[in-house]
């Protein structure tokens, strides 16, 4: 596989950039630093499978457009996208393979299937999510804390998200709350409570370091080589 990194000289760039090694053909970062080009035009134009992105969401256009330039696919590990961003991500996704999620970890995309699959079985049960991380995450709540809300909501359509619940009011039977923490160096922290009344099923996921993030880029990129025009995620590499 033949890779090129964007946001290379970041604290995931450098973890994916050590476990590809010499499958590294090209890196892109803004701050210039260790001689790395600050843009796609710095670069020029490089052959490769896939390219990487882990630098920041107002970049994505940039990445899409230059991954169609050289026709590769593209592997967008960013969060926190502006509805026109994401419209950006879709659109490219019918020129090339796209693969994007709000997560990079196979544990995440396994809690997403299994908090789907608790909502069918609880149909009536309250369910309230909350995530935890780092005091420096700017954008919240987390991009994986959205993906599970979307994944109960394929079994909940009328579900509807509740973030940072405040004020007053009572809950609503649609309503999927979404809580959002920051402290200190948390990797990330994401549980689903499921409540029925007489009983509490809890589902949690965590972090134990930013390496799993790496693992699951890397995946993500080798699960790409090769793959037909469309948008990819998690799921797809659950399901093979």
């Amino acid at each position: 596989m033949r890779a090129i990194l964007c946001g290379a000289n970041g604290a995931m760039g450098k973890l994916i950039d050590a476990a590809l090694g010499n499958e590294v053909v090209g890196r892109v970062s803004i701050d210039g630093e260790n001689n790395v080009p600050r843009t796609f035009a710095e670069l020029g134009i490089v052959e490769a499978d896939v390219l990487i992105d882990f630098s920041h969401h107002s970049a994505v256009s940039d990445v899409l457009d230059y991954a169609k330039k050289i026709g590769c696919a593209a592997v967008i590990g960013t969060t926190g996208h502006t509805p026109e961003e994401k419209a950006l991500i879709f659109e490219a996704a019918k020129e090339i393979p796209v693969f994007f999620s709000g997560n990079m970890s196979l544990g995440i995309a396994v809690l997403c299937r299994l908090a789907k699959q608790a909502a069918a079985y609880f149909p009536d049960a309250d369910i309230e999510i909350v995530e935890v991380h780092h005091t420096r995450k700017v954008d919240a709540p987390s991009g994986t804390a959205h993906m599970l809300f979307n994944a109960i909501k394929e079994v909940r359509p009328n579900a509807y998200e509740n973030c940072g619940r405040a004020g007053e009011g009572k809950r609503t039977k649609d309503e999927i709350g979404i809580s959002a923490l920051r402290m200190g160096n948390v990797v990330g922290v994401h549980e689903v409570y499921i409540h029925t009344g007489s009983q509490c099923l809890t589902l949690k996921h965590e972090a134990v370091t930013r390496a799993m993030l790496a693992d699951g880029a890397v995946d993500a990129a080798r699960f790409m080589v090769g793959k037909p025009t469309g948008l990819y995620n998690m799921e797809s590499i659950l399901e093979g």
